[in-house]
C-alpha cells in the first residue's frame, strides 16, 4: 500500500466540509489528526490549490480508478474460462477411457 499525504487529505477534508481552503484550515487540521505541521508545506499547498476545481479533479479521478479495476476484472475472468475449458477436455478425455 503506497503511503499517502497527509497534507492532501486535509485539503479533501475541508473541501468535503465546505471549509476555506487555506493554510490555517490545513493546518488545524493536521494538528488535530496528531500530525507535526510543516507550516511552509501548508501554505504552499493552500497556495497551490487556489483556483484549481476540486469537484472537477475528484471526478476524472474516479473515472481513472475505475478503469483498471475493469481491466483486472478481465484479466481475471480469462484463467476462469481456462479453467472450464481443462474441466471439460479432462471430462471428455475421462468419458473416452471408460467409452
Amino acid at each position: 500500500m503506497t503511503k499517502t499525504d497527509p497534507y492532501l487529505h486535509a485539503v479533501l477534508l475541508l473541501y468535503g466540509v465546505e471549509k476555506e481552503i487555506n493554510e490555517s484550515n490545513i493546518v488545524s487540521v493536521l494538528k488535530a489528526a496528531g500530525i507535526d505541521v510543516d507550516n511552509a508545506k501548508a501554505k504552499f499547498l493552500a497556495e497551490a490549490v487556489k483556483g484549481i476545481n476540486i469537484e472537477e479533479l475528484l471526478k476524472n479521478a474516479s473515472v481513472v480508478a475505475v478503469a483498471p479495476t475493469a481491466t483486472e476484472a478481465k484479466k481475471e475472468e480469462k484463467p476462469k474460462e481456462d479453467t472450464a475449458k481443462k474441466e471439460e477436455q479432462a471430462a471428455e478425455g475421462l468419458a473416452n477411457l471408460f467409452g
